[in-house]
């Protein structure tokens, strides 16, 4: 995956706290039982601290000034997503939101934007307060998608994904797949409490996965807002076998054989290796938010 070089990024849609505290230094997630608890959920993606029973989010993020918007300061160009992870990121949500502003309008809707919070440690949100033992997640009542860097040497070394730029794109997609769902009112439909291989839970998780496909099939045609040329130049199939990768690296089945010993699919919330990369492959193939009706 190439970005243009002479691109310019926009640093609003993400919001760098990274080195920041949290007032009273309260900490909901930790080492031990519950850490570990919090690791293999928040590792399938979309697990908000809402879902694992955080502390309540009325706290919110002091800054620190020797890292207060290192993006803002660092990434200013494709060319600096070419080289830097945290501005992939940056490029990677104005591309992802460069094609559903333009997506929601053709069916005659209005796309909300949504920034990605990136974080160290823990952070504060509207649905709890979290570390990064969570993994990346979208949280719906503040519309906005968190994720610590750190995440994606564990689906490495973790998880035996083989990474790359594009698994890194994928995971971003997919927690803007949630917010997709959020403003369409589809998400509301996985907290029926019920879990297994046919829940609600699984089918929101899965078309998210596919909506991350339908970007990845428009991410070399969408154009940039800003220059009229899409920002990303190239990706090609290696770049989708890495996302196809992560998808099944993150699987329930792999995640609770390697955690443990064994498959419980009744306990599934996010849906197997095999479904998961048939989903994101299902929007890739077709390019279609229409054909990612998980519950059909």
């Amino acid at each position: 995956m190439q970005f243009d070089d002479d691109a310019n990024l926009d640093t609003s849609e993400v919001q760098d706290v990274r080195g920041s505290r949290i007032p009273g230094g309260r900490a909901t997630v930790g080492g031990g039982i519950a850490g570990l608890i919090a690791l293999v959920l928040g590792l399938v993606f979309g697990v908000g601290p809402d879902q694992l029973g955080l502390s309540s989010g009325d706290e919110e993020p002091e800054a620190s000034s020797s890292s207060l918007a290192q993006v803002q300061q660092s990434c200013r160009t494709g060319r600096d997503a070419n080289t830097k992870d945290d501005c992939r990121i940056v490029a990677v949500v104005n591309s992802v939101q460069d094609f559903w502003r333009p997506e929601f309008q053709r069916r005659r809707a209005s796309y909300s934007p949504a920034p990605t919070v990136l974080f160290t440690g823990r952070v504060g949100t509207a649905c709890g307060t979290a570390t990064s033992a969570v993994g990346p997640f979208y949280c719906p009542g503040d519309r906005k998608v968190y994720l610590d860097l750190g995440f994606f040497d564990e689906l490495r070394t973790k998880f035996g994904s083989n990474g790359g730029p594009f698994a890194q794109a994928y995971v971003v997609a997919h927690e803007y797949g949630h917010h997709v769902q959020n403003l369409t009112g589809v998400l509301r439909r996985s907290q029926d409490g019920r879990t297994g291989r046919d829940s609600n839970a699984v089918k929101v998780e899965l078309q998210a996965d596919c909506y991350a496909g339908v970007w990845a099939r428009h991410a070399t045609r969408s154009p940039d807002e800003r220059t009229g040329k899409p920002l990303i130049s190239s990706l090609d199939e290696a770049d989708i076998q890495d996302g196809l990768d992560a998808a099944a690296a993150v699987g329930d089945d792999r995640i609770q054989e390697k955690f443990q010993g064994r498959v419980t699919p009744e306990s599934w919330t996010h849906g197997s290796a095999e479904q998961r990369q048939r989903w994101f492959y299902q929007g890739y193939r077709t390019g279609d938010m229409g054909q990612c009706d998980t519950f059909r």
